[in-house]
């Protein structure tokens, strides 16, 4: 009588499991349904195409100085800003001092340069940075500084992103 209903409870923890990876999995796609972006070269041209999240963002997995990253996309965001924690995984170092306008106020940040950004085969050295020590989250704002090298197109839920 025990085993079995050790085996039934085994049973319900084992669906449990099974239901908290898949359910994980699906909402990480739905967060960023770019996590392998595809890209394609037509001679000296490299293209991707981004699909936009349900909240109307367009993230995207990459890459900073070899290290896996997930990109926010940020028009809005003068260079590539990364978080104090990242920063010191990366062994960045904090250059300038300087000041930030943020959707938070005023703050203050340091410049870095980044050898290597990459999203898919696009992929650009000495890169321009911030360091945001109040930077929550681990997404990294890929902004201006990485995204006006590059032809961007949008319409409709796709953003296709250029490099020439």
């Amino acid at each position: 009588m025990r085993v079995g209903k050790g085996m039934i409870v085994g049973a319900w923890v084992g669906l449990l499991a099974i239901l908290t990876l898949f359910f994980n999995a699906y909402l990480e796609r739905q967060n960023n349904p770019n996590t392998n972006p595809v890209t394609s070269a037509a001679g000296l041209v490299t293209e991707m195409v981004l699909q936009r999240n349900r909240a109307g963002h367009y993230v995207a997995s990459g890459r900073i100085n070899g290290r896996k990253v997930t990109f926010l996309l940020d028009t809005g965001a003068t260079d590539v800003v990364v978080s104090d924690e990242l920063a010191d995984d990366l062994g960045l170092r904090r250059g300038m001092r300087m000041t930030s306008k943020t959707a938070n106020g005023v703050v203050s940040a340091w410049r870095t340069q980044l050898s290597d950004v990459s999203l898919g085969d696009i992929s650009l050295q000495n890169v321009r940075a911030s360091i945001l020590p109040g930077l929550q989250g681990d997404e990294v704002l890929l902004g201006m500084s990485f995204l006006q090298q590059l032809e961007m197109v949008q319409r409709g839920k796709h953003l296709l992103l250029r490099q020439h």
